[in-house]
C-alpha cells in the first residue's frame, strides 16, 4: 500500500503532514481536552509533545505502518482543521481509520468529507477489502460521522480501547466498517 500524499475533495485538501505543522496542531486542537476526550492520547502539554507526536506520524508513514493526512481547506494549506489516519493491518485485508478535528470546525461536515475521501482512496488498493473504525460508546458525534460516510455499525467491542482522558481501563466501543463493494 502506498497512498498519495495529497487527496483533494470538493472543499478540502488532505496532505501528508510536515514537521512544522506541529505548532499549528498544538494551538488548534492538540492541547484541547474536549477535542482529545475520546482519543487514545492525552492532550499535549507542550509544543515538544506535539513535535514528538508529529515525528512519530512521519516515521510511521516512511515505514508504511500508518498514513496520516492533515485536513486543510482547499487553497489554505497552512490552516489545519484536523487530521485523519489510516493504519493498514498487514495480511488481514483491513485498514483502521482514526481522526481528530479542531473544535471550531465541528458540525460543518469536514470530517465526513475527509473520511469518504480516504475510504475511496483506500479501496483503490486491491489488497484492502475492509475499512473500519472504533468509537467510544459515548462519542455520538464521531459515530454519526462514520454513519454519514457510509460505514455501518457492526456491534460493540467490549473493553476494546483505552481512552486515558476518561478512564484508566479499556472502554467499550462501537465497531464501524465498510467493505469493498458495499
Amino acid at each position: 500500500m502506498s497512498p498519495p500524499e495529497i487527496i483533494d475533495t470538493a472543499r478540502l485538501r488532505l496532505r501528508k503532514p510536515l514537521l512544522e505543522d506541529a505548532a499549528t496542531i498544538f494551538d488548534n486542537y492538540g492541547q484541547d481536552a474536549d477535542v482529545t476526550r475520546f482519543l487514545c492520547w492525552k492532550p499535549h502539554e507542550s509544543l515538544k509533545d506535539a513535535l514528538t507526536h508529529m515525528l512519530s506520524r512521519l516515521s510511521a508513514w516512511e515505514r508504511d505502518m500508518d498514513y496520516s493526512w492533515v485536513v486543510t481547506p482547499k487553497g489554505e494549506p497552512a490552516t489545519i482543521l484536523g487530521m485523519i489516519s489510516a493504519t493498514p493491518e498487514r495480511h488481514t485485508w483491513r485498514c483502521l481509520l482514526g481522526y481528530v478535528l479542531a473544535r471550531q470546525h465541528w458540525n460543518h461536515g469536514y470530517m465526513t468529507e475527509a473520511v469518504k475521501a480516504v475510504v475511496a482512496q483506500l479501496f483503490k488498493d486491491p489488497e484492502i477489502h475492509r475499512v473500519w473504525a472504533v468509537v467510544d460508546l459515548e462519542n455520538a458525534a464521531s459515530a454519526r460521522v462514520l454513519e454519514k460516510a457510509g460505514l455501518r455499525c457492526e456491534g460493540i467491542l467490549r473493553r476494546w480501547s483505552l481512552h486515558p482522558n476518561i478512564s484508566d481501563t479499556p472502554r467499550d466501543c462501537w465497531s464501524y466498517a465498510i467493505v469493498r463493494g458495499s
